[in-house]
C-alpha cells in the first residue's frame, strides 16, 4: 500500500488493515501489527513495536529518545530498547511513549500523557489526559491513574490501583541538596488496590498498603498499613477501610 504523504522507511512492517495518516514518519525497522490506526502527524521511531489493534491518534511520539540535562538526577545516558505497545492499547494525541517503554494490552494513554524510558504500564489500565509517567516506574494492570497526576521516577504501583486527578508522588527527601540524596532516591510504593485521593502528596519512599485509602488532600509522611484509612496534612489514621470496599470482595 501506498502512503504518498507520510514518510515510512523501507525496513518497517505494517500489519493488514492497518490505516495510516497524512504526514507521519515511520522509522526503519518499526513493526506494526494488524487492523491498527495511526494518526496524521505520527512519529514512530526506530524499531519500535506496536502490536494488533493499536491506535496512535495525531501528533503522537512513539520511541523518543530521553534528553539527559548537565545537573539530571535519574536520566542515564545508555542505549533503551525499543518502545514496545500491546496489542489493542490506545495512545491519545500528542501523547509521548519513550523508547525503554512497555505498554500492555488494552491499555490506555490518553492525550498529552508521557511515559517514560525504563517503565512499565500492565494490562488495561489508564493513564488519564495530561499524566506524567516518569522513568524506571512500575505501573501494574487495572489501574486508573487520573488527569494531571504525576507519578515521580522510581516509583511502583501494584494492580488495581485509583490515582486520582492532580496527585503527586515525590521521590527526593533532600530537594535536590546534598550527594547524599543519591543514596535515598525512591518514588511511594502502592500495593494491589491502594487508592489516593485528589490532590495528595506522597513523599518519597512511603509504602501504600494493599487496599490503603488516602483521602483528598493528604500529605502522606509515613507508611499507611493494609486496609486503613488516612486523612490531613500530616496523614494519620482514621480508622479501617470499609469492608464492602476491599478488593476481596469487588
Amino acid at each position: 500500500m501506498e502512503y504518498p504523504l507520510s514518510s515510512i522507511h523501507a525496513t518497517a512492517s505494517i500489519g493488514a488493515g492497518t490505516t495510516i495518516g497524512a504526514f507521519t514518519v515511520i522509522g526503519e525497522n518499526v513493526v506494526i501489527g494488524e487492523g491498527g490506526a495511526i494518526g496524521n502527524g505520527v512519529v514512530i521511531h526506530a524499531g519500535s513495536r506496536l502490536g494488533a489493534g493499536v491506535r496512535v491518534d495525531d501528533h503522537a511520539v512513539i520511541g523518543k529518545q530521553p534528553l539527559r540535562g548537565p545537573r539530571s538526577a535519574i536520566t542515564r545516558a545508555t542505549a533503551l530498547p525499543a518502545a514496545e505497545i500491546g496489542q489493542s492499547s490506545l495512545i491519545g494525541t500528542a501523547a509521548i511513549i519513550y523508547a525503554g517503554a512497555r505498554i500492555g494490552c488494552k491499555v490506555l494513554v490518553a492525550d498529552l500523557a508521557s511515559v517514560r524510558e525504563n517503565s512499565e504500564i500492565g494490562d488495561e489500565t489508564v493513564i488519564g489526559r495530561n499524566v506524567s509517567v516518569e522513568n524506571r516506574t512500575r505501573i501494574g494492570a487495572r489501574c486508573k491513574i487520573e488527569t494531571n497526576a504525576y507519578i515521580t521516577a522510581l516509583s511502583t504501583v501494584g494492580d488495581d490501583c485509583f490515582i486520582a486527578p492532580e496527585v503527586t508522588f515525590t521521590n527526593d527527601d533532600y530537594l535536590g541538596r546534598t550527594e547524599q540524596r543519591f543514596a535515598h532516591h525512591g518514588g511511594p510504593t502502592l500495593e494491589a488496590g491502594a487508592r489516593i485521593g485528589a490532590n495528595s502528596t506522597i513523599l518519597p519512599g512511603r509504602r501504600i498498603g494493599r487496599d490503603g485509602l488516602v483521602a483528598a488532600g493528604a500529605v502522606v509522611t509515613r507508611d499507611v498499613p493494609d486496609r486503613t484509612l488516612v486523612m490531613g496534612v500530616p496523614a494519620v489514621r482514621r480508622g479501617p477501610v470499609p469492608e464492602e470496599e476491599l478488593l476481596e470482595n469487588q
